[in-house]
C-alpha cells in the first residue's frame, strides 16, 4: 500500500470517531446538572415566561434529538451559536482565546520533545551509569508531581522569590508578543515536564532494545562510525514507538491546560472552559470538548501517517 492510500484510509477512518465525539460531546453536555436560564437569573426578578423565551431563543425547549441535529448542522458550517452569559458569539469567544491555549501548549510540546529525546538517548547510549541513573530519578519526578503543583512551585521559586518572570500575563499586542512568550515559559514546563519525563524513559528503552539487536553489530563490523550507527539507524528505529506516545501526549497537553490556565491566570480556552462550566453556558462548553476531541483525533492521525513514514511495513 502506497504512503498516499495508506493516508486517505486513515482519513476515512476519522469521519466515524469525529461522529461519535459529537454524540459523546452533545450527551455529556446533557448531563450537566443545573439549568443555564435558572442560573443566570438566579439574582434577577424574571418571570416564567420571559424565562421560557430565552430557552425558546437558544433551543433548549427543543427534543434531545432535536438540538443536537441543530447542533451539527450548525456546527458543520462552523456555527457554535452565541454564548448564554455574555451574548457573545461563541466562535469570537474561542477565537480571542485559542491562540493562548496553541502558544502554551506548543512550547509545552517543543519543551518535552527538545528535552525528551536527547537525554533518552544519552541515557540508553550511557546505561547503567550516573547520567543514566540521575535520568531515571529525574523522570520518576517528572511523572509523580502533578502539574498544577508543579506550577505553584515555579510560582514561588521564579516569580515569587527570583522575580525572574511575572505572574500577571500582559494585556497588549496579543499572544505573539515577546512578554506573553516569556509568560508562556513557566506554564509550558509545568505542562510538559510530565510528557518530557514519559518520553524520555520510553526513548531510553526502546534505543537500548535496538542497540542489543543483530543489525547494529552488522553495521559496526561494516566499518560504519559510531554516530552514523546510532543517528541514522538506532534513533530512526527508536523512534517509532516514541511517535506513537507523543501524539497521545497532546490530549494530556490539552486536557492538563484547564488546570494550568487556572493556576497561571492564563487567558485561554482551558480557562474559558472552567468558567463556562460554573455557569452552565452550554454552547461554550460543547464548543470548547468538541474542539478539544478533534485535536486529539489530528494529533493520532499525524502520529499514523508519520508512523508509516517511519516504517514503510505499517501500511501493509
Amino acid at each position: 500500500m502506497s504512503l498516499q492510500r495508506f493516508v486517505l484510509k486513515r482519513g476515512l477512518l476519522t469521519v466515524p470517531l469525529l461522529f461519535g465525539v459529537s454524540v459523546l460531546t452533545f450527551a455529556m453536555i446533557q448531563f450537566i446538572p443545573g439549568d443555564p436560564v435558572d442560573f443566570i437569573t438566579q439574582f434577577a426578578d424574571i418571570d416564567q415566561e420571559v424565562k421560557n423565551d430565552i430557552r425558546d431563543q437558544y433551543g433548549l425547549n427543543d427534543p434531545v434529538y432535536v438540538q443536537y441535529i441543530n447542533w451539527v448542522s450548525d456546527v458543520l458550517v462552523f456555527d457554535f451559536g452565541d454564548s448564554i452569559t455574555n451574548n457573545r458569539t461563541v466562535a469570537a469567544e474561542i477565537t480571542d482565546r485559542l491562540p493562548y491555549t496553541l502558544l502554551m501548549g506548543a512550547m509545552a510540546f517543543v519543551v518535552s520533545i527538545v528535552t525528551a529525546i536527547p537525554l533518552g538517548i544519552y541515557a540508553a547510549y550511557y546505561r547503567n551509569t550516573a547520567i543514566d541513573q540521575t535520568s531515571r530519578v529525574g523522570a520518576l519526578l517528572g511523572i509523580s508531581i502533578p502539574n498544577f503543583f508543579l506550577g505553584l512551585l515555579l510560582i514561588l521559586l521564579f516569580a515569587s522569590n527570583l522575580q525572574w518572570f511575572s505572574i500577571i500575563p500582559p494585556t497588549e499586542n496579543g499572544a505573539l508578543s515577546v512578554g506573553m512568550i516569556k509568560f508562556m515559559i513557566l506554564p509550558a514546563i509545568a505542562i510538559g515536564t510530565g510528557s518530557t519525563a514519559l518520553l524520555m524513559r520510553l526513548m531510553r528503552s526502546s534505543m537500548v532494545e535496538e542497540l542489543d539487536k543483530d543489525y547494529v553489530r552488522t553495521a559496526r563490523a561494516k566499518g560504519l562510525s559510531e554516530r552514523t550507527v546510532v543517528v541514522k539507524h538506532v534513533v530512526r528505529n527508536s523512534l517509532i514507538s516514541v511517535v506513537t506516545v507523543a501524539a497521545i501526549q497532546v490530549a494530556f497537553i490539552i486536557s492538563g491546560s484547564v488546570v494550568i490556565e487556572t493556576v497561571f491566570s492564563v487567558p485561554g480556552i482551558g480557562r474559558l472552559l472552567v468558567n463556562s462550566v460554573q455557569v452552565r453556558d452550554f454552547p461554550v462548553i460543547q464548543a470548547l470538548v468538541l474542539i478539544i476531541g478533534v485535536f486529539v483525533i489530528v494529533a493520532n492521525l499525524f502520529a499514523d501517517i508519520l508512523y508509516a513514514y517511519l516504517d514503510p511495513r505499517i501500511r501493509y
